[in-house]
């Protein structure tokens, strides 16, 4: 069976393979597993899963980073959540036996399951906002692409995983520095941010932070990658 897997940014594909692929093209990294990287949010990863479906794909996973809702989470926590939440508070149940096997599979890593995963189609930069998305939600953790995937999986009666490590915790405001800086994908424009660390220099030591939480979740998806993609490959 092929498996599609879809990460909007590269930091987040690099965690699958040291491959470099263009944004928007499949890249196959085994006989039987394609990637994609859509750039952030609904729209591009809708696009991406109907391109990975295209190409032979059978299920899909949206694998990368997410921001924490429920103050527990850490950098570097492994979530699998059985249900989506979407940005007008949709349900979507993912059970499936495959998310069965696959926590099975990464308990090692004591991933966080039984959760519901919320999804934004505008970046939540401040823990205020956090915490209210969080308390309307009940959500314990939030991305901005894995109910788009979802939905196109469920339009194609096929299974479907999100696979999302915790970067920001649920008390951590993003820096300003990475809102002004983000490309409409969601990809961050060093250009812009060095410009803005030289006018607000008191921005640099957040930033550093959420780059070593950053790592810690990027850390964490290398190592799940590492255990489970040799089960799905033929």
């Amino acid at each position: 069976m092929i498996t599609g897997i879809i990460a909007a940014l590269p930091e987040e594909l690099s965690t699958l393979t040291s491959d470099k692929p263009k944004k928007g093209c499949c890249h196959v990294i085994a006989e039987n597993i394609l990637i994609i990287q859509s750039g952030a949010g609904p729209k591009n990863a809708e696009q991406a899963a109907e391109q990975l479906l295209g190409q032979g794909a059978e299920r899909l996973i949206s694998w990368g980073c997410a921001a924490a809702l429920a103050p527990g989470l850490r950098p570097g926590n492994l979530t699998l959540p059985e249900q989506l939440i979407s940005d007008d508070l949709e349900s979507i149940d993912i059970r499936s036996p495959w998310l069965a096997e696959i926590q099975a599979l990464l308990n090692a890593l004591t991933p966080v399951a039984h959760i519901s995963l919320a999804s934004s189609n505008t970046l939540v930069a401040t823990s205020k906002d956090k915490k209210e998305l969080h308390r309307k939600t009940g959500a314990a953790a939030l991305d901005m692409e894995s109910v788009a995937i979802a939905k196109v999986a469920k339009a194609h009666r096929i299974d479907f995983l999100a696979i999302r490590s915790i970067a920001d915790p649920a008390d951590m405001s993003l820096p300003k520095a990475v809102a002004h800086a983000l490309d409409p994908d969601g990809e961050v424009n060093i250009a812009k941010l060095l410009n803005y660390l030289i006018k607000h220099p008191l921005e640099l030591p957040s930033l550093i932070q959420l780059g070593r939480h950053f790592h810690a979740s990027q850390k964490t998806l290398k190592q799940a990658a590492s255990i489970w993609l040799p089960s799905i490959v033929n």
